[in-house]
């Protein structure tokens, strides 16, 4: 880390009343035009942290910055992850106020479930498609609360890799399923927007999770049995707005849809 202590502390300190009062700040690599990733973890930490201590459980983890397009548009060769926390998985077909976001967008992608530890380093994506219990098609509501989502990596590694919240469909069977051919289909207000093959996801979502698995292990934590991941995102993130009827569709999975007011 090339931050100190102290920094790191008043960073976390921003981006948690940014996202208490969905009040946006500018980049932290502004602000610290020093911010390394692996400063930007340790921020992140500090308000998982944070959280756990008010309550909050850890049921999850996201990964982010898993297609080509995503990593050439800030520049890296590598995704990032975040947590997910039991406030932040939203029933199916349920309602959510777009006020509780600074500026939502959303991506269709795929769940994995596991009833297995896996941690890092060295584990594949075979060991990857072993452990899970099931899989779901999912739908992430990714949230920025650095203003006008002028990202850099650390900015949004920072930011909890820019989560906002989940919804799951059913936990089907992993096995037959060849993830990489799955189509997704991300559908607004009734009309197909975008759509794409699971392959788009690092070439196989098992390698994305494989990736996480590995990027844990070097922070000495691990995905743990009953934790889900979700693995990246399949087409491209439009944003939403109040009024907005987003759909995700995933062949094999299912579908599951959202609603914003």
């Amino acid at each position: 880390m090339t931050l100190t202590h102290n920094v790191i502390q008043e960073s976390a300190d921003l981006l948690y009343v940014a996202q208490t009062t969905r009040t946006p700040i500018g980049p932290l690599t502004e602000r610290h035009p020093g911010l390394t990733v692996a400063d930007a973890y340790a921020i992140q930490q500090v308000n998982l942290r944070r959280r756990l201590r008010e309550g909050r459980v850890l049921v999850g983890h996201k990964i982010g910055l898993t297609s080509e397009s995503m990593q050439t548009l800030l520049g890296v060769d590598e995704p990032d992850f975040g947590y997910i926390l039991d406030g932040m998985v939203l029933a199916n077909g349920s309602a959510v106020s777009a006020a509780r976001f600074c500026a939502p967008r959303v991506e269709p992608e795929v769940a994995f479930l596991f009833h297995a530890p896996l941690r890092g380093p060295g584990i594949t994506d075979d060991d990857v498609r072993a452990a899970p219990e099931a899989v779901a098609v999912a739908l992430e509501v990714v949230d920025s609360r650095i203003d006008k989502w002028r990202l850099t990596l650390p900015d949004t590694v920072a930011d909890n890799a820019s989560s906002g919240a989940v919804v799951l469909g059913n936990w089907m069977p992993y096995e037959g399923l060849d993830l990489p051919s799955v189509r997704a289909s991300l559908s607004l207000n009734g009309s197909e927007i975008d759509s794409g093959l699971g392959a788009a996801v690092m070439g196989e979502p098992a390698a994305a999770v494989a990736w996480l698995a590995n990027a844990l292990g070097s922070f000495g934590t691990e995905i743990m049995p009953g934790h889900f991941v979700i693995s990246g995102s399949i087409t491209s993130a439009p944003f939403v707005h109040p009024g907005d009827d987003v759909t995700a569709t995933i062949g094999g999975l299912g579908a599951v849809s959202l609603s914003f007011t």
